[in-house]
């Protein structure tokens, strides 16, 4: 037996109030009226009888009331075997699949152990097997049929998704509530420290749950991988693109590796570099000279260690030819459409390739082959060419339009039709010009004031004044910009954000998101925008299967990534799209949860087992309070106490009346 505050029992000194309470209203004596004591013989009077205690039964209720207390308040305990409370336990077998155990015959070996494990299942008893990663699955009902348990152990296939310790417990405590046996968890992994939850809380083990570990590796375990690869999804220009990598090295001394760039299985470029003890170092790959169309590529590092899944880093690459932009403007305006295309041309990915036109070559332009259009201040455009250009945006296209000192003299902002109030002017000299909180450090001299209406503005000069609105035109979309690019009427194209600028500008209106070029097992891929939601998409795996199935293909909007390699994505409307994906490589790290945390984890279940062989008791036993029946005898002690005491208080009353009446 034991006690959870144990300092109260220093209260039990308080047993004596009673003796000393009882000792004090023991001799009583009635004074008598007497003539004369003069024939009285002086003598001491014994004090033996006077310390008797009397009302025995009174002070023992008394005494067990101050011991009770004390004993409620000191939470006293004793420890009793688990299964003394419960019924039959349940055998959880629990097999980390992620991709760290695809290291050597990890796999193999937890199958193996977890099979022996199965072989001490007693009569009556159930198990229940579980395959963990990021997720739990649950592969078979609890059960005591051998033939069923061994069937759902060698159903357990390794996977590629990183393991959560913290999803494992969560589950664990979920099937706690709907077993309510007491649970023996046997978990076969090799405890990566990686797969951690953040707050140790997360690991809480369901009440009274024995956890016994099965580590399928120990020791050291250096590793050397590519940890991450930046590269553009799209090329337009192969000898300018730059790939970048980062190669990281776990628990590993410094060593030099070579890292290549591989494309279509031939090897691109190879470079050799000094990888510090236990740190990174970025390598860059300059050119990637790929065939049109998807290309699957990757990077790799020959590792050299025992885990060599991680050695390479897939990545998927679109080869295209750059997408046409149409700049029309002024003819005696030759600055706009130089600046324009110089920032254009500057992006890190040369994604768009302008053409030019003056406001007379625009009549009989094709407008369907270009991404968008720029028009630039432009004055003397035929009727029609506006007339088709809003035609061609409502119908989905994109245009940017700048406003200058022509298009200050008309009424209306061509094709996004709101009025023109104003131009607004500064000079060059002094401190007098416009600015921007959006563009720090450019200066604007004149700005075309114009009526906002619908649109979202998404910069303004100090003053409010709009400078780029943007507006949604039927199922197209056109952006305002309320000045020049010739560096007349500010000096916009002379600073650096002009080029992403233009950049940001062009892809937002091109309809052509920046893409990744490889993704993470687990992480989510849309499938349809809002305005697809009639396409039909269908996701081939790395197998060439299907993935989806025949309702998912038309209503899914997301789909989860499972497992390593390229995933193509197949859309009714004709785009197709190649996904490269890879395990997260914070399974690279295979350095392993230290003892003293493990210790923790086990504990939080009241089950400190960890090997065969522990002392008996150890495991199988837990503290059980039994303060309620304290507090029940506390009750029922406090109401003898009242009872027996007014009977006492009453028949002291009554001698007392009587011892005056003799007396009187």
């Amino acid at each position: 037996m034991g006690f959870f505050a144990p300092l109260f029992l220093a209260g039990l000194v308080g047993v004596g109030f009673p003796v000393w309470l009882h000792l004090l209203r023991q001799h009583k004596n009635v004074p008598m009226p007497f003539s004369s004591l003069m024939f009285f013989e002086r003598r001491i009077q014994s004090s033996v009888r006077h310390k008797r205690l009397k009302h025995l039964l009174l002070l023992a209720l008394r005494l067990a009331l101050v011991v009770l207390l004390m004993l409620l308040f000191s939470n006293p305990y004793f420890k009793r075997p688990i299964a003394a409370s419960a019924g039959a336990r349940l055998m959880i077998i629990a097999i980390d699949n992620s991709f760290s155990m695809r290291q050597g015959d990890q796999i193999a070996k937890a199958k193996q152990e977890a099979l022996s494990v199965l072989g001490s299942l007693k009569g009556g008893e159930s198990a229940q097997v579980l395959e963990f990663s990021n997720a739990i699955k649950v592969m078979n009902q609890g059960s005591s049929d051998q033939s069923e348990l061994r069937g759902a152990v060698a159903a357990v296939e390794p996977g590629d998704a990183r393991s959560s310790y913290g999803e494992l417990s969560r589950t664990l405590r979920m099937i706690a509530q709907t077993a309510k046996q007491p649970m023996e968890i046997h978990l076969f992994s090799d405890l990566q420290k990686s797969s951690m939850p953040p707050g140790f809380a997360d690991l809480q083990l369901p009440e009274g749950a024995k956890l016994i570990l099965h580590p399928t590796i120990t020791g050291e375990r250096p590793n050397w991988t590519v940890e991450t690869v930046a590269a553009p999804a799209r090329i337009y220009e192969p000898k300018k693109v730059r790939v970048q990598a980062t190669v990281a090295g776990y628990q590993t001394p410094a060593a030099q590796k070579k890292v290549s760039l591989v494309a279509g299985g031939r090897t691109l470029d190879t470079k050799t570099v000094n990888v510090p003890a236990n740190g990174k170092v970025t390598v860059e790959f300059l050119g990637f000279d790929v065939p049109y169309g998807y290309n699957k590529a990757e990077v790799r590092v020959d590792g050299g260690d025992a885990f060599p899944n991680d050695d390479r880093y897939l990545i998927s690459v679109e080869r295209a030819d750059p997408r046409k932009v149409l700049f029309v403007h002024e003819a005696r305006d030759s600055r706009s459409p130089l600046y324009f295309r110089t920032a254009l041309e500057s992006a890190a990915n040369a994604a768009f390739m302008l053409e030019t036109a003056t406001s007379d070559q625009s009549a009989n332009l094709s407008l369907d082959k270009y991404a968008f259009i720029v028009v630039s201040d432009v004055g003397s455009a035929p009727q029609s060419f506006l007339d088709n250009l809003t035609k061609w945006v409502k119908g989905g296209g994109s245009v940017l339009v700048a406003l200058g000192p022509v298009t200050a003299a008309k009424q209306r902002v061509p094709v996004f039709d709101e009025a023109i109030t104003e131009s607004k002017y500064a000079t060059r000299t002094g401190e007098r010009f416009l600015a921007s909180d959006q563009w720090e450090g450019v200066k604007f001299f004149q700005v075309i004031r114009f009526e906002a209406g619908k649109s979202t503005v998404l910069a303004k000069l100090g003053d409010g004044t709009p400078v780029l609105a943007e507006k949604q035109i039927g199922e197209g979309r056109a952006v305002v910009f309320a000045s020049t690019f010739d560096n007349i009427a500010n000096d916009f194209p002379l600073h650096a954000s002009f080029i992403p600028f233009v950049e940001e500008t062009a892809y937002r209106l091109a309809h052509q998101r920046d893409v990744a070029s490889s993704f993470v097992v687990g992480g989510l891929i849309e499938l349809r925008a809002a305005q697809d939601r009639a396409t039909s998409v269908e996701v081939m795996d790395p197998q060439g299967k299907r993935a989806l199935s025949l309702e998912q293909a038309t209503r899914a909007e997301t789909y989860q990534l499972p497992a390593e390699g390229y995933f193509e994505i197949r859309r009714s409307n004709g785009r197709q799209q190649m996904i490269a994906v890879n395990a997260d490589r914070r399974e690279s790290n295979l350095s392993p949860i230290d003892k003293e945390t493990l210790d923790l984890w086990q504990n939080t279940g009241q089950g400190t087992e960890s090997k065969p062989g522990a002392k008996p008791g150890e495991a199988d036993t837990k503290p059980w309070s039994f303060w309620w029946y304290i507090l029940l005898a506390l009750f029922f002690v406090s109401i003898g106490e009242s009872l027996v005491g007014s009977r006492f208080i009453e028949r002291g009353e009554q001698d007392g009346e009587l011892n005056r009446k003799e007396a009187a």
